[in-house]
């Protein structure tokens, strides 16, 4: 949507996976559900861990080279309507090689052949490989969601306030409001009508470089808040 900034599509694709506690394998044949099982390392490549013995893994280790995709459905963790839930879903395409094993798995590599991003502000993006391993995850990764969920349960008049950085004309005839995302670039509040909904950033004053940098940049997004909220209010 306009006004939104995000990371480019191989962050957002290395950011999924970074932040995705479960991804759904398919090779030929087979589909299976893996939770906990995967990451990636500093080269950017993706490393599966196969329970040693199973099924898939026999495959794997009978036919080196093959092919497989990846899918990881990205999903809103803030209470937003069930029907808007998805924010992204990415598919990593390539050949798993088995690289040894470790406590019992089979740890798999998938050599990246090409990865998509559909996501409903980017839109559908396919990147190379070597863009991808090029890539970093959002710093804010591993902490999106927890950071969302503190804000929306533990925080609600804050929500509240970020609200008066809206546009006042965007707010009518909301019914709720419910933060969506966040990133090194802002914080993204979802504005819920009757029938639709708009999402709206609400920008940082400068990218974060690190997680440790989330707090002090929403305290500052908070304090123009309350000073948007004086002004209007004459004192």
């Amino acid at each position: 949507m306009p006004g939104i900034k995000l990371p480019t599509a191989a962050e957002r694709l290395r950011t999924l996976l970074e932040a995705a506690s479960s991804l759904t394998l398919h090779i030929p044949g087979h589909r299976c559900d893996l939770i906990g099982r995967h990451h990636v390392d500093g080269a950017g490549r993706v490393i599966v861990e196969l329970p040693a013995g199973s099924h898939v893994a026999q495959l794997v280790e009978a036919e080196p080279d093959l092919g497989a995709v990846i899918e990881i459905t990205d999903i809103a963790p803030t209470p937003v309507r069930s029907t808007n839930r998805v924010r992204s879903r990415a598919t990593y395409e390539g050949w798993l090689q088995p690289a040894g094993e470790s406590d019992g798995d089979l740890r798999v590599v998938l050599e990246l052949a090409s990865a998509t991003l559909t996501d409903g502000i980017l839109g559908e993006i396919a990147v190379e490989a070597d863009e991808f391993a090029a890539a970093r995850p959002d710093p804010l990764a591993a902490h999106e969601a927890d950071l969302l969920c503190h804000l929306t349960g533990a925080h609600p008049e804050a929500i509240e306030h970020l609200s008066r950085l809206i546009a006042p004309h965007h707010l009518h005839g909301v019914h709720r409001i419910v933060p969506v995302r966040m990133d090194r670039f802002g914080v993204v509040l979802r504005l819920e009508f009757a029938a639709r909904h708009r999402d709206v950033q609400l920008p940082f004053s400068a990218p974060l470089r690190t997680a440790e940098e989330a707090a002090p940049r929403m305290h500052e997004l908070l304090a123009r808040a309350r000073c948007r909220q004086r002004n209007h209010s004459g004192h």
